[in-house]
């Protein structure tokens, strides 16, 4: 028998869609991520406090670097090193933000793959952070307590320690949110909310205009730490003082306005964002 003759009509290639060719990374940078503000932030309360600019920057859970290279872009003399267990967004860092800073900047610059609780750090940092409410992953008091001593050790003794933390009400129950941005939509999703443990599964989804989706492309598995918790076990930890950072609210809009002063107390709100700094 004759090979069979392949019709005319040939099967058209799919086009790949817009969730297919995204960077997971890159649109969570757009999305999430202000490094430039957090770096103005955490230098105003630095040299506030001790009447100098602070040098030398330790970023706990930096993932893709985005804080650490801003950090050495700020100043000539700034130094930063970036430690994370997962060599996928390091590696990602490295090819997309180390890659744009000068050849000067990045010898400035340190990127550690290890855990922070291991990875020892000489010189001593003006300032730790862990920003994107990383430590949540820590679901034990004994756990974070033993973070936040850690943390301590890393710091000089003119240092400070800067987290960010989030809550509300909203905070408390399954939900999704969906902003838009340019060219696809960030959903964050709140799968679950445990009331007994605080414990919360969140999701970060990406939507875009064809239809697609990237599902998942971040989940988070954490406790959802109050700001009295995390001030006693600072506290506990033998941090000197600790200091809430609220957000102001634009008067017009009734939303945040993406400035942040000292407070001890505020009125409720169903969905903040804070920052909290601990003095060495």
């Amino acid at each position: 028998m004759g090979r069979r003759k392949q019709g005319r009509k040939q099967k058209r290639k799919s086009r790949a869609t817009e969730a297919a060719t995204a960077d997971k990374y890159t649109l969570y940078q757009e999305s999430v991520q202000e490094p430039e503000a957090d770096v103005r932030l955490a230098q105003r309360i630095f040299e506030k406090r001790f009447g100098r600019p602070p040098r030398l920057l330790r970023e706990d859970f930096c993932g893709a670097a985005a804080l650490v290279c801003e950090w050495v872009r700020h100043h000539r003399e700034c130094r930063a090193w970036g430690i994370d267990i997962d060599p996928e967004p390091l590696q990602w860092g490295h090819e997309h933000n180390l890659a744009l800073l000068t050849a000067e900047q990045q010898k400035r610059v340190e990127l550690i793959r290890g855990d922070v609780m291991e990875v020892p750090q000489s010189p001593l940092a003006d300032v730790t952070a862990a920003f994107n409410f990383s430590f949540f992953l820590f679901q034990k008091r004994s756990e974070l307590l033993a973070y936040f001593r850690q943390a301590r050790s890393t710091l000089r003794d003119e240092g400070i320690l800067i987290l960010d933390a989030y809550g509300g009400a909203d905070a408390q129950k399954t939900m999704t949110e969906t902003r838009e941005h340019d060219g696809f939509d960030y959903v964050w999703d709140q799968d679950l909310y445990d009331p007994i443990t605080n414990r919360v599964k969140n999701y970060i989804h990406f939507e875009f205009s064809d239809g697609s989706e990237m599902k998942r492309a971040f989940s988070y598995d954490w406790r959802l730490w109050s700001i009295p918790e995390m001030r006693d076990l600072l506290d506990e930890a033998g941090f000197a003082e600790t200091e809430v950072y609220w957000e102001a609210t634009d008067h017009k809009t009734g939303e945040g306005n993406g400035n942040y002063y000292k407070a001890e107390t505020a009125l409720d709100d169903p969905a903040w964002v804070a920052y909290l700094v601990a003095v060495r």
